[in-house]
């Protein structure tokens, strides 16, 4: 501490760039601070910290950490108490740019894994972003003083060591909760489950929280299940959606989307109060839609696209501007190679012509002038050769009666199961289109050639994430505005790194199938941690949540210099 306080006197007025000199690790009274990276300027990226506080100062029970989700949950209630106790107020330190600023990569609605608070056998570690006090470009020493002395302690002390057992006994117990939820849903082959009572609509297209004054969820008998978990004197019921084709269907406004977008987050835990905190999804289903405009490489399209005009292959189909409709087979096609058991799609984000062709378009463009065989003719194959269920969102084809499992009507936001009158209709109004009877096709097997991706700009090699949608790598942009399940900047963040990573170590070049690599991602994320791929060891690791390999796959498969082979 008094060697921190001798630096910023020493410094003090003088040019911004001294404060490298504060680099290093400070013994505080109830905790080590680390000072990792210092900005070069006080407009520029703000300054990493990292508060590191023994577990003999603030009390961690060793049930609070004893499983993964437990661990993961216990972090999560840390960061969101040190990002409550900044939001009361920002701290009162003057200067010019970002001076004063102190920040956590705070959590949403969602629980994730961060690198924003981690706990170990030793001690919790609080990851901070700050601005360094400057007047103009010159150190402000008295502010900076203020900001490690007063700030930063009274941070600590208001947050995590304030923070009383019971709310983090409520997050463990939560994670308890939702950990039963899907062993239940495993075992009786659920795609989703969305608890009774559940509060699904959202307050507005700009904000995640739940809506007021919102209908309560209230499920169908016919799909009812009741599942017992612990912390609870009574089980839970809601709705089961089984494996197989669901279809959900009612009129505009009536709450499809809705039910679709709870569906689509819950592959994500959420906090209580929430509103969807016990509506989970099967983790490995993937939202699909067509994105014009996308790059593909390399990629079999051919179960929906082939006998293109001009000869063009559709068994290893690449296109630097994609179609609706070759888009939304791409991300078909791919979403099963990553591995995705459940797909689920909404007609308001799909290809018409991907989706459905009726007889009457049939009869007038015959089968040989039509390359795309539509979804509903491949729907069954999925289920029934490579076990992959569909949640489809359709308001305007009634075709899919017949190939549906489970038919669920929206109506005024409640739903009804409607699957024997779905049924009687078809019969009593037979379609008259002509399905395709072959098999769903190959599934691809695809690996990146050697030099395939180069993040180099000018002699530099750089990735980096611009918010959630975007990753800049190299001169080269990765648009991940298609990409929903995505839902943090933070996830962004870390694909960025994962890319870096994956580049350097050469990891890109060895020929493996991309779902062999994501296996691979994926057990150094389980065995190591986030901060395993951050680019410098040891030090702050940066805002950091995790993405699921879905979205890493994504990420993969819209870089621009990718150059990818099909195994056959």
């Amino acid at each position: 501490m008094n060697r921190l306080k001798n630096v910023l006197q020493q410094i003090d007025g003088k040019s911004y760039k001294g404060y490298k000199q504060i680099q290093g690790s400070y013994s505080f009274s109830s905790y080590q601070l680390k000072v990792d990276y210092v900005q070069g300027d006080p407009f520029a990226a703000p300054s990493k910290i990292r508060v590191q506080i023994p577990r003999k100062i603030k009390k961690v029970d060793a049930q609070w950490i004893e499983t993964k989700s437990r661990q993961t949950y216990t972090e999560d209630v840390l960061a969101r108490k040190v990002a409550e106790v900044l939001e009361k107020g920002r701290p009162n330190v003057r200067g010019s740019g970002k001076s004063g600023m102190v920040s956590i990569d705070r959590p949403k609605q969602e629980i994730l894994e961060r690198t924003a608070v981690s706990v170990d056998d030793d001690q919790i570690t609080v990851c901070l972003t700050v601005g360094l006090p400057a007047n103009g470009r010159r150190i402000n020493g008295k502010e900076a003083d203020k900001l490690f002395f007063t700030v930063v302690p009274n941070l600590i002390k208001d947050s995590i060591l304030a923070l009383k057992d019971q709310e983090i006994w409520e997050f463990v117990e939560l994670a308890d909760q939702h950990d039963a939820i899907l062993t239940k849903m495993k075992e009786d082959n659920l795609i989703s489950f969305i608890a009774d009572d559940s509060i699904l609509p959202r307050a507005s297209g700009v904000s995640d929280r739940p809506m007021k004054d919102a209908i309560p969820f209230s499920s169908p008998e016919a799909n009812r299940v009741s599942i017992d978990v612990p912390h609870r004197e009574e089980p839970l019921t809601g709705l089961g959606l089984s494996k197989g084709i669901v279809l959900i269907v009612g009129g505009g406004y009536h709450g499809k989307s809705t039910l679709l977008n709870a569906i689509e987050r819950g592959v994500y835990p959420h906090i209580k109060g929430d509103g969807r905190e016990f509506v989970l999804t099967d983790p490995s289903a993937v939202k699909v839609r067509a994105e014009d405009g996308r790059r593909v490489t390399n990629v079999d399209i051919s179960p929906f696209i082939k006998n293109l005009p001009r000869g063009a292959d559709t068994t290893q189909f690449s296109t630097e501007n994609a179609s609706g409709s070759t888009s939304q087979a791409a991300n078909v096609i791919e979403a099963v190679e990553a591995g995705a058991r459940s797909l689920l799609i909404d007609e308001d984000t799909s290809a018409t012509n991907f989706m459905i062709r009726d007889e009457r378009m049939q009869e007038l463009v015959v089968r040989e002038k039509e390359p795309i065989t539509p979804f509903i003719d491949k729907i069954k194959s999925l289920r029934d050769e490579l076990d992959v269920s569909t949640v489809l969102v359709m308001g305007g084809s009634g075709d899919y009666f017949s190939e549906a499992d489970d038919v669920i009507m929206m109506d005024q936001y409640v739903p009804y199961n409607v699957t024997n009158r779905a049924k009687e209709i078809a019969g009593k109004f037979p379609s008259k289109r002509q399905m395709t009877e072959e098999g769903f096709g190959r599934l691809p097997s695809r690996h990146f050639l050697p030099q395939s991706i180069q993040a180099r700009k000018g002699k530099k090699e750089k990735v980096q994430a611009k918010g959630r949608t975007l990753i800049l790598m190299g001169s080269t942009e990765i648009d991940l505005d298609g990409v929903e399940q995505l839902v943090d900047a933070s996830q962004t963040r870390m694909i960025a790194d994962l890319i870096m990573h994956l580049y350097k170590k050469g990891l890109l070049s060895k020929q493996q199938p991309l779902s062999q690599l994501l296996d691979q991602i994926d057990n150094q994320l389980n065995k190591e941690g986030l901060a395993s791929f951050a680019p410098y060891k040891d030090q702050h690791p940066g805002e950091l949540a995790r993405p699921r390999r879905y979205e890493i796959a994504a990420a993969l498969n819209r870089i621009r210099t990718a150059k990818v082979k099909d195994i056959r």
